[in-house]
């Protein structure tokens, strides 16, 4: 299954990775300069909250797609179990 981003989509998701990207950058800083625990762990769920977010809308992304190409009859051969399953097994991997 390829997702496909478009615009605005596109954007967000990478916004998303790019602030988690930051916010983990910013993690390493504060452990090496010895910061405060309650700062640094903050900052980490900050980090991990992001990435959670952008791993679930690249999942709706996908869902969206894969439902709309079972509507037009291009499953690539997949049953609609099979990528129920295989989609219910992505989802569940970010939980």
């Amino acid at each position: 299954m390829d997702v496909r981003f478009e615009g605005d989509e596109l954007k967000s998701v990478l916004n998303r990775l790019r602030r988690a990207q930051g916010q983990i950058t910013g993690v390493i800083k504060m452990i090496e300069e010895g910061r405060d625990c309650e700062d640094v762990v903050t900052q980490l769920a900050a980090a991990s909250r992001a990435l959670d977010r952008a791993g679930f809308a690249i999942i709706a992304t996908g869902l969206q797609q894969c439902l709309t190409d079972a509507g037009n009859g291009d499953g690539n051969g997949e049953t609609t179990d099979e990528m129920k399953a295989r989609l219910e097994k992505l989802f569940l991997s970010l939980a």
